[in-house]
């Protein structure tokens, strides 16, 4: 199977998931469904659920169920993406070439939306199944801390809306993007370890190589919001210098960012050199992330 065929699959098992997880636009309220599912099924290439599926596959012990665990990661970035959009934060009218979930449901069902998917992705991995109790706790509590405000999702955003009126130094770009989008992406590696029962060392080698392709993929996306056109990108290019975001390119340089991103992919796959052919994916995954024009 080509990578492009294995891509399509595994984006299919997890808007399945989704499915399965989400409320439809028909049950009451409606309106609320209708705006978690307006931006949870906008066209997203579900990066987490995936790196967390794979993982899972690497570990090789457990895999059933996996992608509902997985799903979960997916609710959580796009109650992000939902508010990160309002007014009072990034104020943008653009999401994955569409307009944004406050633009057309307006502000206060975009905050209920964005409550609601976080809520449910809560719910979704304390009913599952398919794990037991103790697997199910400690699923719970790696969302929750990838999500946090302790070196969290959460915390990175609190940095990065600070960062805007201070000096952009390398120590605070860090500080931001290991958190504001690292944790999350190094979440979903952990938590599929954990689903597929991992050993200590296997979950060492894949928590740095969640580590590299988190800080990866945050780099990459620096560089592309300054190459990239809005219809390319999907969303507003150059909104990071016009809001005089921190980011790669205003502390290191656009050509010293990319080369960065390549050390991040180098130290990746070296990171899953224990586990030898059955990370196969893990690698490709690696190399779309720094190697993505979107």
């Amino acid at each position: 199977m080509s990578f492009r065929q294995y891509l399509a699959e595994q984006q299919a098992l997890a808007d399945a998931a989704l499915e399965r997880v989400v409320p439809p636009v028909s049950q009451s309220p409606e309106t609320i469904h209708k705006a978690m599912r307006y931006s949870l099924f906008a066209g997203g290439k579900r990066v987490r659920p995936i790196l967390c599926m794979e993982a899972c596959r690497t570990v090789g012990r457990r895999v059933e169920g996996v992608e509902i665990a997985a799903c979960t990661l997916e609710l959580i970035h796009t109650y992000s993406l939902i508010h990160d959009d309002l007014p009072a934060l990034d104020n943008d009218d653009l999401r994955r070439g569409r307009p944004t979930n406050h633009v057309v449901f307006g502000e206060a069902m975009a905050i209920l939306a964005g409550d609601s998917l976080l809520t449910l992705a809560f719910q979704a991995l304390a009913q599952l199944r398919s794990a037991d109790a103790a697997t199910r706790c400690a699923l719970i509590e790696e969302l929750a801390v990838a999500a946090g405000t302790v070196e969290g999702m959460i915390a990175g955003q609190v940095r990065d809306i600070e960062g805007e009126k201070a000096e952009p130094t390398a120590e605070r770009l860090d500080a931001i993007h290991r958190a504001k989008t690292g944790a999350l992406l190094k979440g979903s590696v952990r938590m599929g370890a954990i689903y597929g029962g991992a050993m200590p060392e296997e979950l060492a080698a894949l928590d740095a190589y969640g580590e590299a392709i988190g800080l990866a993929f945050q780099i990459v996306d620096d560089v592309l919001d300054v190459e990239q056109s809005s219809e390319q990108l999907g969303k507003t290019a150059g909104k990071d210098a016009a809001q005089n975001k921190i980011t790669f390119p205003a502390v290191y340089g656009l050509d010293a960012s990319k080369r960065m991103a390549e050390e991040q992919l180098t130290k990746a796959h070296a990171a899953l050199e224990m586990f030898g052919d059955r990370a196969a994916r893990l690698r490709q995954l690696a190399d779309r992330i720094v190697h993505r024009d979107t």
